[in-house]
C-alpha cells in the first residue's frame, strides 16, 4: 500500500511531504520503503499570516487560512508526485497533520482543545487522493493531549533492537521519543520538552529587523554570552515542572512570551541581542537535558538523534551536546536511516495507513488518553467510489 504524509510544524517554515510504500499487516513486522520526500517552503507572506493567526487570528482569517493551506498542501503533494513519477491514483491516502494554530493541554477537571488548519476537502479536490486528517482530536476527546503522535510511527520505523534511542525533535517546539532497546510500543516514552527554535527564530527576526527568519548557522548565539540569571528565571516556567504526559505550543512559548522577555531585557545593541540569542539557545538545551534527567531512563539511552530545524543550528547542537554529555548526540541521515526532515511526514503517512487498517495510532502512556484509539477522519478523494 502506498501512502503519503504531510506535516507543517510549529516552526511555520514549510510543508514536509513524504511518500511511503507499506508492506505487511502487523505493525511489529511492517516493512517500509521511501518513494519520495520534499519540503515546500512557505512564502514569507503566508508565514507572516500564520504567525499572526496563532497569536491573534479571528474567525475570518482562520477560515481563509484553512482553505489556503489545503491548497498549499495539495500543491506540495502534487509537485512531489510529479517529480517522483508516482500517480495520484496509486496512493491509498494522504495523512495530513495540518497546521496547529491552537493547542490547550488538558488540566485537572478540564479536557484539552486543539485546532489544526488545512482543509482536507480542499486537499482532496486538489489531488484526488483520499485524505486522513484531524489526528489529534480523537486522542483529546479520550482525555489525552493529542500529542505527541509520532512515537508509535517512530517505534514502527526507527527502533533498533538492542539499542535505546532518544529521538529529539527540534522544531518550533521540542519533543522526545525514547525507544527502548527491546519490547513493544507499550514501553515507549515521549513528551514535549519545551521550546525548540520558536523563541530563537522570533528573537532573530526582531534582532535583524525582519531580515533573518532564524539565527543563521547560530552565529548570533555563538557571538553572545549566556545570561545565567535570565536563564535561571526562564527555567522556572511552570511547564518545566510538569510530569509527562505533557505537551505545549506557541500558546506558551510563542511571540507573546518572547515579547515579555524582550521587554524585560530591553536589548539596545547588537551585542545585547546576541546575548539574548545565546541565552535562548541555552534555554532549549538545558530544558531538554533536564527533561531527560527527570523523566527518562538515561542509563538506557545509547544515543540521542536530533531532527527538525534546530538540528541544522550548530550553536544549538553544540549546546545540546554539552548539556547531554556523556550521551552521544548525532545528526544527519546516517544516524537516522532517513532524511531527518522526513521523520514527521513519514509518521503521518504511517498514521494514515493505520487509520485505513483500523489500527490504533496513539500510545496512551504518552498522551494520557483513556486507551488506544484509531486516529483521524477520512475524506474521500474525487469520485464516489474512492
Amino acid at each position: 500500500m502506498k501512502v503519503a504524509g504531510l506535516m507543517s510544524g510549529t516552526s511555520l517554515d514549510g510543508i514536509d511531504v513524504a511518500v511511503l510504500e507499506v508492506m505487511g499487516q502487523e505493525p511489529a513486522t511492517l516493512r517500509t520503503r521511501f518513494l519520495g520526500f520534499a519540503t515546500a517552503v512557505h512564502p514569507d507572506e503566508l508565514r507572516g499570516r500564520l504567525l499572526r493567526a496563532v497569536e491573534l487570528g479571528g474567525p475570518q482569517e482562520l477560515a481563509h487560512l484553512h482553505r489556503e493551506l489545503g491548497r498549499a498542501f495539495g500543491r506540495a503533494l502534487n509537485e512531489l508526485l510529479q517529480r517522483s513519477g508516482i500517480q495520484a491514483e496509486e496512493l491509498a491516502a494522504v495523512g495530513s497533520h495540518g497546521q496547529t494554530v491552537w493547542h490547550a493541554p488538558p488540566e485537572p477537571g478540564a479536557p484539552g482543545a486543539t485546532l489544526q488548519l488545512g482543509c482536507p476537502h480542499t486537499l482532496a479536490e486538489e489531488t484526488g487522493v483520499p485524505v486522513v486528517s484531524d489526528f489529534r482530536s480523537r486522542d483529546v476527546a479520550a482525555g489525552g493531549h493529542g500529542a505527541p503522535l509520532v512515537p508509535w510511527p517512530d517505534w514502527v520505523l526507527l527502533r533498533r533492537p538492542g539499542q535505546g534511542r532518544a529521538l529529539q525533535n527540534l522544531g518550533g517546539m521540542g519533543n522526545v521519543t525514547w525507544l527502548p532497546a527491546e519490547g513493544g510500543p507499550e514501553g515507549v516514552r515521549a513528551f514535549d520538552t519545551g521550546p525548540g527554535v520558536a523563541l530563537l527564530d522570533g528573537a532573530a527576526r526582531e534582532a535583524s529587523g525582519g531580515r533573518d527568519p532564524w539565527d543563521v548557522d547560530g552565529r548570533r548565539a555563538r557571538r553572545g554570552s549566556v545570561q545565567e540569571s535570565l536563564l535561571e528565571g526562564l527555567l522556572e516556567h511552570p511547564f518545566f515542572q510538569l510530569p509527562p504526559p505533557r505537551s505545549t505550543g506557541r500558546e506558551s512559548f510563542g511571540e507573546a512570551y518572547l515579547g515579555r522577555i524582550v521587554q524585560e531585557v530591553d536589548p539596545k545593541t547588537e551585542a545585547d541581542w546576541d546575548d539574548l540569542l545565546a541565552t535562548l539557545t541555552a534555554l532549549t538545551a538545558r530544558s531538554v537535558a533536564r527533561s531527560y534527567r527527570d523523566h527518562l531512563p538515561v542509563d538506557h539511552i545509547h544515543e540521542v538523534v536530533l531532527t527538525g530545524g534546530g538540528a541544522r543550528n550548530p550553536a544549538l547542537v553544540d549546546a545540546l551536546t554539552q548539556a547531554l554529555d556523556p550521551l552521544p548526540v548525532h545528526t544527519g541521515s546516517q544516524a537516522l536511516g532517513m532524511d531527518p526532515d522526513a521523520r514527521e511526514a513519514a509518521a503521518f503517512a504511517l498514521l494514515a495507513w493505520a487509520h485505513l487498517q483500523g489500527v490504533p495510532g496513539n500510545l496512551p502512556q504518552v498522551t494520557g488518553a483513556a486507551g488506544p484509539r484509531v486516529l483521524g477522519s477520512l475524506t474521500p478523494g474525487r469520485g464516489a467510489g474512492q
